[in-house]
């Protein structure tokens, strides 16, 4: 097991003043560490920025993760039980999941790094090492990933443009306020996958409340209302329990 020293953890929330008065765009990360504490570290500090992040502790529960759910950044460490960080994102890569990927290892010699690249690693960065360089290096590989994403999302005869605002379900325009609009394109976004009410109050409304309020289900019921009435497929779907979900019917 590939340890983080005490050198690698900054006092949280010196960080945060390296991102004042900027406007930073959330992001979903995975953090795969078997090192329980200096997982929980790094998720607390991503989230104390404004950041979603998951965790796994060995190799094969992070490569069901990352198959699974649609991150901005993997943030993997090489030396992992089950499946270590480089099979890991290989076997990514063999499946066409292109997730930017940052391999953190005690193994910081120039072959070393080589080697995580030529694995698919999309950076390498050595322990220990600050969080505000981890941080602005996983920020870089999200907006290269950014720079490359979609501008419609589609999910079955539904579609949206997230350059004219414009929505459609075979072929009928549908008009949407900017708060639904935010609302179908995440789940869009994430089409297939369960979106958990949280994510939905931290991503979309972009803040923490109770998570009872029936806010989301105000707006919930009216998108359905909007994208799915008259047609013979409903499109959005409530998961008991668990969220919601847009899929295709078929």
């Amino acid at each position: 097991m590939a340890m983080v020293t005490t050198a690698a953890k900054p006092a949280l929330g010196t960080h945060n003043a390296n991102h004042a008065g900027e406007q930073q765009l959330t992001m979903r990360l995975l953090i795969v560490e078997d090192d329980r504490d200096a997982a929980d570290y790094l998720a607390k500090a991503f989230r104390e920025v404004g950041h979603v992040a998951d965790l796994a502790f060995d190799g094969e529960e992070g490569l069901a993760h990352a198959v699974d759910g649609q991150y901005d950044v993997l943030v993997v460490d090489r030396m992992l039980p089950k499946l270590d960080g480089l099979s890991l994102i290989g076997a990514l890569r063999s499946k066409g999941n292109e997730t930017p990927a940052l391999i953190l290892s005690a193994l910081g010699q120039v072959d070393d790094r080589v080697k995580g690249l030529r694995a698919g690693g999309d950076d390498y960065l050595p322990k220990p090492y600050s969080f505000s360089e981890l941080l602005a290096r996983v920020e870089v590989l999200s907006r290269r990933r950014g720079s490359r994403e979609e501008t419609v999302y589609r999910v079955g005869d539904l579609e949206l443009d997230r350059l004219s605002h414009q929505v459609a379900r075979a072929g009928r325009e549908i008009d949407l306020q900017p708060r639904e609009f935010r609302l179908l394109e995440y789940l869009m976004k994430h089409a297939g996958q369960v979106v958990t009410r949280t994510m939905l109050l931290e991503n979309v409304w972009d803040y923490h409340f109770d998570p009872q309020t029936n806010v989301i289900d105000v707006h919930i019921s009216r998108l359905r209302s909007k994208i799915d009435k008259g047609f013979s497929q409903a499109l959005l779907h409530t998961v008991r329990g668990a969220g919601y979900v847009i899929r295709d019917a078929k």
